[in-house]
């Protein structure tokens, strides 16, 4: 079988998945986790998030056609949500709200809605109308090692960049990330409507 490996769908998926799951972004969050004291497991928080990610990629697709949906209906779809997690970003508005309960602070919020929420999810599967899966499979790991890394190292990370880092940082991905969403979007539409 083989891998199609194309360094930049690589990068395509990694970069879309990286803006999406806003690890940069989402750094004051985890800090307040650790300081109330609700601690973080890096290691089991990368895995889960990457096993959930990954089989989501390979099932999705099944449970569009049980629902009669195709790929690109999908993709239409998700650059849509992309478009308003971007606005978001961008803007400083709240358009999705998560309401999780306590406890369980590693799976919930952070590996579900946080890291692999519709947002993510969603983005995985569209992605598939552009990069073959193994490019998707490394943009996910490749983005799971940082969020690893980031969690190991949350102070440390916190104190580099800083706030206003952090901030500049979210602002630029945002902008990245409408730009790909309006791609995904009409070269998806494109195919439904011709």
């Amino acid at each position: 079988m083989e891998l199609h490996l194309n360094i930049q769908e690589i990068l395509t998926a990694f970069m879309v998945l990286f803006a999406v799951i806003d690890v940069t972004g989402s750094i004051p969050v985890f800090a307040g986790f650790n300081h109330s004291g609700n601690t973080v497991h890096a290691g089991k928080a990368a895995l889960s998030s990457l096993a959930v990610v990954i089989l989501f990629l390979f099932a999705g697709e099944g449970l569009l056609e049980l629902f009669h949906t195709d790929v690109n209906s999908f993709a239409v779809a998700g650059s849509l949500i992309l478009f308003a997690l971007a606005i978001e970003m961008t803007l400083d508005v709240e358009l999705f709200r998560n309401h999780a309960p306590s406890g369980y602070t590693t799976f919930i919020p952070v590996v579900f809605p946080l890291i692999a929420g519709p947002g993510t999810l969603t983005t995985t599967l569209s992605l598939r109308a552009e990069c073959h899966p193994a490019n998707i499979i490394i943009a996910v790991v490749l983005n799971m090692a940082i969020l690893y890394l980031v969690l190991r190292k949350i102070y440390v990370v916190e104190k580099l960049i800083g706030k206003g880092g952090i901030y500049i940082l979210r602002k630029f991905f945002g902008i990245i990330l409408i730009a790909m969403a309006v791609k995904l979007f009409v070269s998806n539409i494109r195919v439904l409507l011709g």
